[in-house]
């Protein structure tokens, strides 16, 4: 199992926390990442992180898919893969329906289709075997619909690409797991644990299957969200990660369409899964955090004492050796906890 490290760019004058990940890098973690929401976008921060670094590899976990079309992620890629020597990894997703039409302006759709759709174009343009054509469901090239001037002709990227650049998505429905499956190399589960790694590894498998690629996870890099608070009292450590998780699994979607809160109850926190959502959706914060279980919590992040964190990434080793995961990337805001995890891995 490899480490990597979730950036958490938040907009802060001076830029990421580079002490952070220099002293990554330095303990010999692979990857770091940085997501978008509605706020900051995930190009920005990594490419100040590939131009500070070395040897780590940079990724935007995600960039979403409605704010870019195929060809621009694509340029996107190309160039800060060629900027930093090969370190820079893509991740897209499409999102959720309350950020695709609340923020980007555009209808959600069919968003599945539309993660093949994007991932088959941008390789297209990796491979530069042709100019590139494409027409499906959602992407016409050239477009040559309602008000297009008919001028619009194939092209090939001027650059010579890696065309091996590895393209993550993030997913926890099984639907989305097993897309990632079918055209990815690699998911990031914003929510895991080690105990049920079935939950995510299964439908990928299936994914693979579908595509008729080999059903192996050697080459297929699972790298889940893992929040880390560490400190002698347990349950102060908890709470500090209930805020994020009543967020998520209340907050984070419709009441009828929460991908976070269905995942959830499929890692067997039904009962609670409900009771956030009704608190956090009728305005009461504090009820919702109080209903995120301790054993929830233990089981998708690390928490408590040095000792306890080092006995719980033995659990996570163990889910690794057996493949489910590749990269464990950790959340957090402590050099302490960056070294105590290089360690505890080995």
């Amino acid at each position: 199992m490899k480490l990597g490290l979730l950036l958490r760019y938040h907009g802060e004058t001076g830029g990421p926390n580079m002490d952070l990940v220099l002293e990554a890098e330095k303990l010999g973690f692979t990857q770091v990442w940085q997501g978008e929401s509605y706020g900051i976008d995930s190009v920005s921060p990594i490419a100040w992180a590939l131009a500070r670094t070395t040897k780590i590899k940079c990724g935007t976990g995600i960039m979403q898919i409605p704010a870019r079309t195929p060809a621009c992620a694509a340029m996107t890629a190309m160039t800060m893969n060629a900027m930093s020597g090969g370190r820079f990894l893509m991740g897209i997703g499409p999102s959720g329906p309350q950020v695709v039409e609340g923020w980007h302006g555009a209808a959600y759709g069919k968003p599945l289709a539309r993660t093949k759709e994007y991932i088959e174009i941008v390789r297209k343009v990796f491979a530069r075997e042709a100019a590139l054509t494409h027409k499906s469901a959602h992407y016409e090239i050239p477009y040559a619909g309602p008000g297009a001037t008919g001028l619009g002709k194939p092209l090939k990227t001027i650059m010579k690409p890696d065309r091996d650049i590895k393209i993550y998505t993030a997913a926890i429905a099984p639907n989305g797991l097993k897309t990632a499956g079918e055209v990815a190399d690699g998911v990031q589960p914003i929510f895991m644990s080690p105990e049920k790694a079935a939950i995510i590894t299964g439908p990928v498998l299936e994914g693979m299957a579908a595509a008729g690629r080999p059903q192996s996870l050697a080459n297929f890099d699972i790298t889940p969200f893992v929040r880390v608070s560490m400190g002698d009292d347990l349950q102060k450590c908890r709470d500090a990660l209930r805020p994020e998780i009543a967020l998520y699994v209340g907050g984070m979607g419709a009441r009828t369409k929460n991908f976070y809160n269905d995942h959830a109850k499929r890692l067997g926190y039904a009962d609670a899964a409900v009771k956030i959502q009704d608190a956090f959706l009728a305005g009461r914060r504090d009820e919702a955090m109080a209903a995120v279980p301790d054993a929830m919590i233990d089981e998708i992040a690390l928490v408590g004492s040095p000792d306890r964190i080092r006995g719980r990434i033995k659990d996570w080793k163990a889910a690794a050796s057996g493949g489910a995961i590749g990269t464990m990337l950790l959340s957090a805001g402590s050099v302490d906890v960056l070294r105590l995890a290089a360690e505890a891995v080995g």
